[in-house]
C-alpha cells in the first residue's frame, strides 16, 4: 500500500518501508515519479519489487560478460538517476533566469541515500552534500540533448577524430580514463610496517639497549649492548619487510585482477582508426564499439548499426538489454538511448560515439569513488592476531613492571653489585625478548602467502591474504544463480497455450504435420519479436549449436524456431519486415514489434501487426482473448481461461522454467510511421486488447557441478542460500534441483512466520515447521526486526526478486546474528553486499566495482570455492600450529632463565641475544617448515570456526605449549646449564640459587674472567639444548591426534621434506653463533663441548614420546580428562 507525502514536489511518493542500512532501521523509501504520467508510476513499482533474471550473449570476444543475477536498479544507480530527473522537473519550474542552488533542493535528497549504506564512517551532511553534488554533475549534462553537429562543436572534435597532439595535451590536463581509487598514505603504511604489532615494544628494547650502550655504560661502553640495539632493530626491519611484501603480493594479486578487465579501444584519430590503451581515451575522442566490446568511457552516439544494444546490468542490476539510439530519448543522461555508459556490454551490432566522460567523472567512476572512502574492517584473521599480541603485551608489560619494582625495592638496596641500573635495564629488556614471539609475524605472512598461491593453483585470486582464513569460519553462502549455479544456457523445453501443453520435441513435431493454426502463429511471433540472430560464421553447424547475437533468451526462442522449420527464421522475417520497435528494457518488462498486417507488404492505412512479448505478470492484465489450440480459434479470455493460464504458469515454474508471453493484435494509428506522435500513441494504446498465442517455458541448466559443490559446502557446515531475482517458484525448483532445497513438501514462507506459526529469539530458541524458507521482494520488506531471528534460523533458504538493497539488508541481518557470510555477485549493483559480507566473491568476468569490492576472485568453475574453504581452514590449523610451536621455547623457555636471575639470584642461564636468535632465527626456519604441512583428515568434516568462541590462540594452546611442552624444555634446558656448571667448574647446583653478587671475583677459587667464561658456555649449552628438543616439539605438533606412526613426514600422503630442511637450518644457526669468534667476542656466546650436543637429543625423543603418549590417551579416551584439555 502507498501513502502520498505532502511534500514541496508533487513527484516525492512515499512507497512501503525498505530498510536503512546506515541506520539499520526501517525507513520510508523514496521514489520519485511524474505524476501526471500513472502508466510510468506502475512500471517503475514493478521496476522495485520484481525483476526479469536474463542472459548476456556469449561473444565471439574471449572475454564474455555473464549477467547479473540480481534484481532491480542498484540503489546508488536508481538513487543517481532519480536526483537527476527530480532536479531536472524542478529547475525545468523555475525562471530560466533563477539560479540554480543545490540547497534549495534539500526535499529531495532529505532520505534518499547514494552510496552503498555501509559508510558509518562519515557524516550524513557530508554524505548529503557529496550526492547533491553527484547528482548536479549529471544534471548539467546536455550532451546527450544537442544535435551531433552542436555535440562535436562542444567538445572541439570532429567526425575525423582528435589530432594525437591534441589528445596528449587533454590527457596531460585531465588524466588517465580509470577509475579512481583511495589514495594511498604511504608514510601511514611505512609506519605502521615499522611500529605497528610487537614492533612498537621492541623500538623502546632498542632505545633503551642504546642507552645502556651510550650514555649508561660510559667511560666504557659495551658492544654487546650495541650489538643487541643493532640486532633488535634488524629484527624489526625484517618484520617490516614482510608485512611490505604481504602487501606487495597483495597488489601484485589486485593487477592480476585488473588485468582480466578490457584494456584497448579503437579510436578515430586524425581520420584513421587506431587501438590504443582504453585508459588513454580523452573527450572529444571518437570511439567505435562492436559486440562484445566493453564501453570504456561515458560516451555520446552519434551512429550505430541500427541494432546496437548494450547490457546495463553491471549498473542496473537487469540483464533487460538497452537499445542504442542517435536522438534523444529522455531528459536524464542516465537514462537516454543515446547515452552508453563506462562499462557496459555491446550485445549486437555495433556504433560510433563521443567520448563525454572519463575516469571518475563517468557514472561507474562516481560509483566506484563514493566505495573508495570506505574503511576496512579487519578480517577475522587480523582480529585474532590483535588479540594474541595484546594479551603477549600486557603479560610482557606485567612482568617487566615486577622485575623493574622488584629491583627498586629489593635488589638496588641489597644487591646492588649484583644488579645495577645497565644490568637492571637489560634483565628488563630481557623479560621483553623472551615473552614476545619475534618470530610469528614473518611465520604468519609465510602461511598466508602459501595458502594464498595453493588458491591461486585452484584458480582463485584472494586480494587480501588475511581473508584467506575467513573462509574457513564461512557459515553462510548466499549465491546468485544466473551464470554461477547455472549454465547461462537458455534453452527452450516447453511450448504452452492456454489450454495445451507440449514438449519442445512434440510441439516441432506437431507444427511439421501442419494443421494447428495456434501454432503457426506461436512460430510466426518467435520470429517476428525476437531480438537475436545468427552469427554468420556459423550458420553451417546445426542449429543448436550456432553462435548467437542478442541475449540468451531471444537467443533459446530464436533456435527454436529455426529448429522447426528450416531458414524459417530468414523467410518470415523478409514477408513480414519490422516497421517499428520497442526494445525490452527496464521500464517496461516486455518488447513490442509492428510489422505489416499483410504478407508481402502492405501500406499503412491496412494497419499493422502488433507483436509483443514479455512477463506474464505484466502483460496478462493487457489481455482480452487468447488463442485456443483445441478450438484452432480465438476466445475471449474469462476467469476460467485465466484460471487454467495461472495453472499452466505455476505448473512450469514448479519445473524451474522461465515462462515468456507472447500476445500479438492488429494496430492502427492515425499518426505517420516515424513520427514522435506515432511512438507515443504505440506506447499509450499499443498494449490493449491483447491476443495471448502461447508461452514458451525456458530453461537455464544448472551446471555439472552445482549440486556437488552446494553438497560439499553443506558438508563443511555452510548453510547455502539463494538469492536471485527470478519468480519464486522457478527460484525454488531450481533450488530442488541443486540441492538447495532437500525436502519434499512445500517451503514456508512469509505466512508461516507472519502467523506466528515460526517464531524464535536470538539466544536460537523457538519453533519453526520445517527446514525450508521461501521469500520474496515483497516479503523481504515486510520484515521486522523478531522475524528475521525466524528467517536466520534456517537451514534452507531461497530469496527470490530480491533488489540489491534486499540483498544487502540479508547479508547484514545473516551477520548481525553472528552468521559469517560468503557472497557471491558480478555486477556494481552487488558491490554493496560484496563488501558488506565477511568474504566477497567476485566472478572473474565481473564489473570493475564488483571485483574492486569483492575479496576473493573466482576464475573458473564455483566449485572452487570448496577448496578455498579447506585451505582457510588448512591456514588456521596450521596457524595454531605454528604459534604453539614458537611460544614453547621462543617465549616460556626463554622467560625461566630471567625469573631465575632476577628473584633467585641465579646467574643468567641464558642471554638476550640468545633469546632472540631461537625466536627470529632457528625456531623460525622451523615453523616455516611447519606451514609447509598438509590437513591431517578432512578438514571438511569440521564444522565452521566459531570466531567469537575459537581463539587463535586459546587456553589448551597454552597449556600444551606452557605447561607441557614448554615445562618439558624449561625443566631439561636448566638442568643441562646447571649440569656444565657442575661439570666444568665443579660449582653444585644449590650453591648457585641465591648467590647474587656472590658470583664474583674469588667464587670457588675463579677469577672473574673464568666465571664470566663458565656463564656464557652455560648460555650457549642452555640455547643448544632448547634446539635440539624444538626438534621433538616440531615432529610432535605436526599431529594434533595422530601418532606420527600413522603420519610420519616420509609417506607420500603427508610427506614433508621442508622439516628436514628446517632441522638443517637450525643446526647450522646454532653451531655459528656457539662457535663463530666474532660473535662470542661480541655477544658473549662460548663454543659447547661436544657431550652436550649429544646429550639433548634423547630428551628430544622424550618430548616427541611424551606428546605420542597424549595423543594416546585422547584416541582412548575421547570423552576424558586428558582429552577435555587437549588442544
Amino acid at each position: 500500500m502507498e501513502k502520498t507525502a505532502a511534500t514541496e514536489d508533487d513527484n516525492v511518493v512515499f512507497a512501503d518501508d525498505s530498510y536503512d542500512v546506515e541506520q539499520n532501521e526501517p525507513r520510508p523509501r523514496l521514489t520519485f515519479v511524474p505524476t501526471e504520467r500513472p502508466e510510468r508510476t506502475e512500471a517503475l513499482q514493478r521496476r522495485q519489487t520484481r525483476a526479469m533474471s536474463m542472459s548476456s550473449i556469449s561473444s565471439i570476444r574471449s572475454r564474455v560478460q555473464p549477467a547479473s543475477a540480481a534484481a532491480g536498479i542498484p540503489m546508488e544507480f536508481r538513487t543517481l538517476s532519480f536526483q537527476v530527473a527530480s532536479s531536472q522537473d524542478v529547475n525545468n519550474s523555475r525562471p530560466i533566469k533563477k539560479p540554480r542552488k543545490i540547497s534549495k533542493n534539500k526535499n529531495i535528497f532529505k532520505h534518499v541515500r547514494l552510496g552503498f549504506g555501509v559508510k558509518k564512517d562519515q557524516g550524513k551532511k557530508k554524505d548529503d552534500l557529496k550526492r547533491a553534488q553527484d547528482a548536479d554533475h549529471f544534471d548539467k549534462m546536455d550532451a546527450h540533448i544537442l544535435d551531433i553537429p552542436n555535440v562535436l562543436k562542444e567538445f572541439n572534435t570532429s567526425d575525423q577524430g582528435l589530432t594525437p597532439e591534441e589528445a596528449a595535451a587533454r590527457l596531460a590536463r585531465d588524466g588517465k580514463n580509470a577509475l579512481p581509487h583511495r589514495r594511498e598514505n604511504y608514510f601511514k603504511k611505512l609506519f605502521g610496517y615499522v611500529f605497528g604489532g610487537f614492533c612498537s615494544v621492541l623500538w623502546i628494547g632498542v632505545i633503551i639497549f642504546f642507552i645502556c650502550w651510550r650514555p649508561l655504560g660510559d667511560p666504557n661502553p659495551a658492544a654487546y649492548n650495541l650489538g643487541l640495539a643493532i640486532l633488535v632493530l634488524i629484527v624489526i626491519l625484517l618484520q617490516a619487510a614482510f608485512s611490505a611484501f604481504q602487501d606487495w603480493s597483495t597488489g601484485k594479486t589486485m593487477n592480476a585482477i585488473l588485468d582480466l578487465l578490457p584494456a584497448d579501444a579503437y579510436v578515430i584519430r586524425n581520420g584513421q582508426t587506431v587501438k590504443i590503451p582504453s585508459t588513454d581515451l580523452v573527450v572529444g575522442d571518437i570511439v567505435k564499439v562492436s559486440i562484445g566490446n566493453k564501453t570504456p568511457a561515458d560516451m555520446r552516439l552519434l551512429s550505430t548499426s541500427g541494432d546496437v544494444r548494450f547490457d546495463r546490468s553491471m549498473l542496473t542490476g537487469e540483464s533487460d538489454e538497452i537499445e542504442g539510439a542517435v536522438e534523444n530519448t529522455d531528459k536524464s543522461f542516465l537514462e537516454t538511448r543515446n547515452a552508453a555508459l563506462m562499462g557496459t556490454l555491446v550485445t549486437n551490432g555495433s556504433a560510433t560515439g563521443v567520448v563525454v566522460l572519463t575516469g571518475g567523472n563517468t557514472c561507474m567512476g562516481r560509483i566506484s569513488l563514493a566505495m573508495s572512502g570506505v574503511k576496512e574492517a579487519p578480517t577475522l584473521i587480523q582480529q585474532e592476531i590483535t588479540r594474541f599480541i595484546t594479551i603477549i603485551v600486557c603479560l610482557t608489560v606485567v612482568l617487566a613492571c615486577a622485575i623493574l619494582f622488584t629491583w627498586l625495592g629489593w635488589l638496588r638496596k641489597d644487591h646492588y653489585a649484583f644488579i645495577n641500573t645497565v644490568a637492571m635495564l637489560n634483565d628488563v629488556m630481557g623479560c621483553v625478548v623472551a615473552f614476545i614471539p619475534e618470530g610469528m609475524p614473518v611465520m604468519v605472512a609465510m602461511v598466508l602467502l602459501l595458502i594464498a598461491k595453493r588458491m591461486k593453483n585452484n584458480n582463485i585470486l584472494p586480494k587480501g591474504l588475511s581473508t584467506v582464513e575467513t573462509l574457513g569460519c564461512v557459515n553462510v553462502i548466499c549465491s546468485d544463480k544466473t551464470g554461477t549455479l547455472t549454465e547461462n544456457k537458455m534453452v527452450v523445453t516447453t511450448v504452452a497455450f492456454v489450454d495445451a501443453q507440449f514438449q519442445a520435441d512434440a510441439a516441432i513435431e506437431l507444427h511439421t504435420t501442419g494443421g494447428a493454426e495456434a501454432l503457426n502463429q506461436l512460430h510466426r511471433a518467435a520470429v517476428l519479436c525476437n531480438d537475436a540472430s545468427f552469427d554468420p560464421i556459423t550458420m553451417d553447424r546445426p542449429v543448436m549449436e550456432r553462435e548467437v547475437q542478442g541475449n540468451a533468451t531471444d537467443g533459446a526462442v530464436l533456435k527454436f524456431a529455426e529448429f522447426a522449420k528450416a531458414d524459417s527464421t530468414r523467410l518470415v522475417y523478409d514477408e513480414r519486415p519490422r516497421k517499428y520497435q520497442i526494445p525490452f528494457n527496464s521500464k517496461n518488462k516486455w518488447m513490442l514489434t509492428l510489422h505489416d498486417s499483410n504478407a508481402g507488404g502492405s501500406s499503412e492505412k491496412s494497419g499493422f501487426l502488433l507483436l509483443a512479448k514479455g512477463a506474464p505478470d505484466v502483460l496478462l492484465p493487457k489481455c482480452t482473448k487468447y488463442w485456443s489450440m483445441k478450438e484452432n480459434k480465438v476466445l475471449t479470455l474469462d476467469a476460467a481461461a485465466k484460471a487454467e493460464f495461472s495453472k499452466m504458469q505455476e505448473r512450469l515454474s514448479r519445473n524451474a522454467e522461465r515462462v515468456i508471453l507472447l500476445c500479438q493484435r492488429d494496430f492502427h494509428s492515425e499518426e505517420e510511421l516515424g513520427t514522435n506522435a506515432f511512438g507515443e500513441d504505440v506506447m499509450e494504446h499499443g498494449l490493449e486488447d491483447l491476443s495471448i498465442i502461447g508461452v514458451f517455458g525456458i530453461t537455464d541448466p544448472p551446471r555439472a557441478e552445482t549440486a556437488s559443490t552446494v553438497a560439499a559446502c553443506r558438508r563443511a557446515g555452510a548453510r547455502f542460500f539463494m538469492v536471485t531475482g527470478d519468480f519464486k517458484l522457478t527460484a525454488a525448483a531450481i533450488a530442488r534441483n541443486v540441492g538447495i532445497f532437500t525436502h519434499p513438501e512445500e517451503p514456508d514462507s512469509y505466512e508461516t512466520i507472519a502467523n506466528g506459526a515460526a517464531y524464535m529469539n536470538k539466544a536460537g530458541e523457538g519453533h519453526r515447521p520445517g527446514d525450508m524458507l521461501l521469500l520474496d521482494g515483497p516479503s523481504i520488506a515486510k520484515l521486522v526486526d523478531d522475524d528475521w531471528n525466524v528467517v536466520c534460523s534456517y537451514p534452507e533458504i531461497v530469496f527470490a526478486r530480491t533488489t540489491p538493497e534486499q540483498k544487502l539488508r540479508i547479508v547484514n541481518e545473516l551477520r548481525a546474528r553472528d552468521n559469517v557470510v560468503a557472497v557471491t555477485g558480478d555486477g556494481v549493483n552487488d558491490a554493496p553486499a560484496l563488501r558488506a559480507a565477511d568474504v566477497g566473491i567476485a566472478i572473474a568476468a565481473g564489473s570493475d566495482v564488483a571485483l574492486e569490492a569483492a575479496d576473493l576472485v573466482l576464475l573458473d568453475k564455483f566449485d572452487s570455492i570448496v577448496e578455498a574453504i579447506r585451505l582457510g581452514r588448512l591456514v588456521f590449523q596450521n596457524l595454531q600450529k605454528g604459534i604453539a610451536y614458537l611460544l614453547s621455547a621462543g617465549s616460556y623457555s626463554e622467560i625461566w632463565p630471567v625469573i631465575l636471575n632476577v628473584f633467585f639470584g641465579v646467574p643468567l642461564p641464558l642471554s638476550s641475544f640468545l633469546m632472540i636468535i631461537i625466536c627470529v632465527f632457528t625456531d623460525l626456519f622451523l615453523s616455516m617448515a611447519l606451514i609447509m604441512e598438509k590437513e591431517e583428515f578432512d578438514l571438511l568434516t569440521l564444522p565452521p570456526r566459531n570466531h567469537k568462541k575459537d581463539h587463535l590462540i586459546n587456553f589448551k594452546i597454552y597449556g600444551q605449549a606452557y605447561l607441557f611442552v614448554g615445562t618439558m624444555e624449561t625443566i631439561s634446558a636448566h638442568a643441562m646449564f646447571f649440569l656444565y656448571m657442575w661439570r666444568a667448574a665443579g660449582i653444585p647446583v644449590h650453591e648457585l640459587f641465591f648467590i647474587f653478587e656472590g658470583y664474583s671475583e674469588g667464587f670457588h677459587g675463579y677469577t672473574t674472567e673464568q666465571l664470566t667464561h663458565f656463564n656464557t658456555v652455560g648460555q650457549s649449552v642452555y640455547f643448544v639444548t632448547l634446539v635440539i628438543m624444538q626438534w621433538g616439539n616440531l615432529l610432535s605438533i605436526r599431529n594434533k591426534r595422530m601418532s606420527i606412526f600413522q603420519a610420519d613426514p616420509f609417506r607420500k600422503e603427508r610427506r614433508n621434506p621442508w622439516l628436514l630442511g628446517g632441522i638443517l637450518a637450525s643446526f647450522v644457526i646454532a653451531v655459528f653463533v656457539t662457535m663463530e669468534p666474532g660473535i662470542q667476542r661480541i655477544f658473549g656466546t662460548g663454543t659447547v663441548p661436544i657431550e652436550f650436543w649429544l646429550i639433548p637429543l634423547p630428551l628430544a625423543l622424550g618430548v616427541l614420546m611424551m606428546d605420542e603418549l597424549r595423543k594416546l590417551l585422547v584416541r582412548s579416551f575421547p570423552n576424558g580428562p586428558i582429552a577435555k584439555i587437549a588442544w
